[in-house]
């Protein structure tokens, strides 16, 4: 059993059990919080799955001609990677003001950035238009969406954690990774749609439109993010004038723990995310050689039941703890990798759904609807913005923003064996899983304490606060 858990199961909280430094929570402000966070999200994913698709289908004919099929993909991956290498740039910079000017403004700053950069990508020249300044031109404006991406998932969790009642977190914050299914099903609707123009039609005008769509959803969560109120968590902190000067130097100084737990915790889920999101489109296409047009379907579908798996996991973790449901995910992707692969290759378009659904499921939406409580309990209040942002956007880097581009260069190095790709998922799942059993369980801790969870104190404040428990702790998963 856990030492940060009491072994007695006590009954669900109610908004008044909170714990004493916390306010009580705002039903209005929670539901703002919840819409701001899950329309924010949706942006940010469709703004990364219109461009992951067309990296996989598209982009190497328009942007990177005259080279083979294969180099093309390539090259195409490394623009996507190049918008991770500039999540964790963003999260440097926006977090110093998260914690400093609050939670709220900073979204609104990283929707506008993502938003416009999205838009942009839609009104370049192609290579055949003026040449090599087209995949340069595409490379700032990846950087641009990567720039403000950094902040945003993050300042999502921090906000809707921070805002939810007690005992309701896990289900609240996880709305922060519906919205991001929602953005995966917008972004494949939009190229199911635009595959039923003719081929002409869709490398001329129509992946274009793809891209300047996202003004749509730009505007939406502009609305609805400028009516949001600040976190109560920050208010307090603005309050009794604590706001840190410098939360990122903070963060280095004091909560490197929990900062390096969140990075290694979320290295194997970012990786395996966006290897179903992004890598196995191009393999299904390239490999498989399944049709193009039934991509986007399946990412649809996978989309509609991750979301539903973010909110059920996340309500999950608020009764039987954080720690035991992200340890029985992470194990289960761990022998994921093989029977996905099988199940890829055998060209059953039923076995291929499931394996990219189940993929959803437990990587895409599930694990991280986890994380999005998780996480922001596992920093005290001072650089709570700053310590997520930095753990899981550094992960990101090394995780799913390399991702592809890792798993295309096995495949091409392995003369096509899916066996060395399947090892790398696995490998680094367990890396995960291993930093995940290192880390304490935070459910219900008091956010309003500048203690990390990580701190001896704060475990034994916890043992104080004998918080119920659920019937896995006690059990082989904890």
């Amino acid at each position: 059993m856990d030492s940060n858990t009491a072994p007695a199961a006590t009954p669900l909280p109610s908004q008044a059990d909170a714990p004493s430094g916390e306010p009580p929570a705002d039903p209005k402000a929670v539901r703002r919080a919840a819409w701001a966070g899950l329309i924010g999200t949706a942006l940010e994913q469709y703004d990364f799955v219109i461009y992951g698709t067309a990296s996989a289908l598209i982009f190497s004919d328009l942007f990177f001609p005259n080279v083979s099929s294969s180099v093309g993909i390539l090259a195409s991956f490394s623009t996507y990677a190049v918008g991770f290498a500039a999540r964790p740039l963003g999260g440097l910079f926006f977090s110093r003001y998260g914690d400093r000017l609050g939670r709220k403004w900073v979204l609104v700053a990283t929707l506008l950035l993502m938003g416009g950069c999205t838009l942009a990508i839609g009104l370049l020249p192609t290579y055949g238009q003026v040449g090599l300044l087209a995949p340069v031109l595409l490379l700032i404006c990846r950087m641009g969406q990567g720039f403000g991406a950094g902040a945003e998932q993050s300042g999502g969790a921090t906000l809707l954690t921070e805002t939810a009642a007690v005992g309701q977190r896990g289900k609240l914050s996880s709305l922060v990774m519906a919205g991001a299914a929602l953005g995966t099903a917008l972004g494949a609707v939009a190229w199911i749609l635009a595959q039923r123009l003719s081929d002409d039609a869709l490398m001329t005008w129509g992946w274009r439109l793809v891209f300047g769509s996202s003004l749509v959803v730009t505007v939406v969560a502009m609305v609805i993010r400028r009516k949001l109120n600040e976190s109560p968590v920050f208010k307090e902190l603005e309050q009794q004038r604590e706001r840190p000067a410098s939360p990122v130097k903070e963060v280095f100084q004091h909560g490197r723990k929990p900062m390096f737990l969140v990075l290694f915790m979320n290295f194997g889920i970012s990786t395996q995310s966006y290897t179903y999101q992004v890598f196995m489109a191009s393999y299904l296409v390239s490999t498989v050689g399944v049709d193009k047009d039934f991509v986007p379907e399946v990412l649809l579908l996978g989309a509609i039941c991750g979301g539903i798996a973010a909110i059920s996991f996340g309500t999950l973790s608020d009764r039987f703890g954080r720690r035991p449901v992200y340890t029985l995910i992470l194990g289960a992707l761990v022998l994921l990798p093989a029977p996905t692969f099988i199940a890829l290759n055998s060209g059953s378009r039923v076995a291929i759904t499931v394996a990219i659904v189940v993929g959803f499921i437990l990587a895409c939406q599930g694990a991280v609807g986890v994380q999005m409580s998780y996480f922001p309990e596992l920093f005290g209040n001072r650089y709570r913005y700053a310590g997520v942002t930095l753990g899981r956007e550094f992960s990101s880097v090394i995780g799913g923003g390399v991702a592809p581009l890792i798993c295309t260069a096995l495949i091409t190095a392995f003369s096509g064996s899916w066996i060395p790709v399947a090892v790398y998922m696995m490998l680094v799942t367990t890396v995960s899983l291993v930093a995940t059993r290192m880390s304490p369980e935070t459910l219900d801790r008091d956010l309003n304490t500048a203690a990390d969870s990580t701190d001896p104190a704060a475990s034994r404040a916890r043992q104080e606060q004998a918080p119920r428990t659920g019937p896995l702790e006690g059990t082989a998963l904890d």
